[in-house]
């Protein structure tokens, strides 16, 4: 598994991706929504308060569909780490704000493993794969709280910069 260490020198990202490995057809993320958010990680800081008005006004239903195909996952890996069900979420268009701020926390992750690890399905693994420096845990099991959040998003920026425990 390869990993991007950061450098001085950092590409852009555009605002349009290939939607899945094979597709040629281009995905069109709308402004500020999640897979907006994995896609412009870097970008997303001088955006928070815009951000915390998308989680207030709450995440479109076809927002977390879209940042779902993106990320190559499906709802169900998710629904341990989101605060409500999958069949209540499937029943609502618009989701609450502790819903919301789940999947922009979610997006805001995975943007930052894109940007570490070399492809999606080498953060993927890594995110399924027991840590020695979080107790021998497996990251993506940590993302049910805000604490384990913090924990997974410090071991990935530590990666970033070559800092191990």
């Amino acid at each position: 598994m390869k990993v991007k260490t950061r450098t001085g020198n950092s590409n852009k990202k555009q605002g349009q991706v290939k939607a899945g490995r094979k597709s040629a057809t281009r995905v069109k993320h709308s402004k500020f929504s999640p897979s907006w958010v994995v896609v412009h990680s870097k970008d997303a800081p001088e955006f928070n308060l815009e951000l915390i008005g998308r989680i207030r006004e709450g995440v479109k239903k076809s927002d977390w569909k879209q940042l779902i195909q993106y990320t190559n996952s499906t709802e169900k890996e998710f629904e341990h780490i989101l605060p409500t069900s999958i069949s209540s979420m499937q029943k609502k268009a618009v989701y609450g704000k502790e819903t919301s701020e789940r999947i922009y926390a979610l997006a805001r992750l995975f943007g930052l493993g894109y940007e570490v690890f070399d492809s999606k399905e080498d953060f993927k693994r890594w995110l399924m794969t027991p840590s020695k420096t979080l107790g021998n845990k497996i990251p993506f099991e940590l993302l049910d709280s805000s604490f384990g959040f913090e924990m997974v998003e410090n071991e990935i920026i530590r990666i970033q910069y070559n800092v191990y425990s």
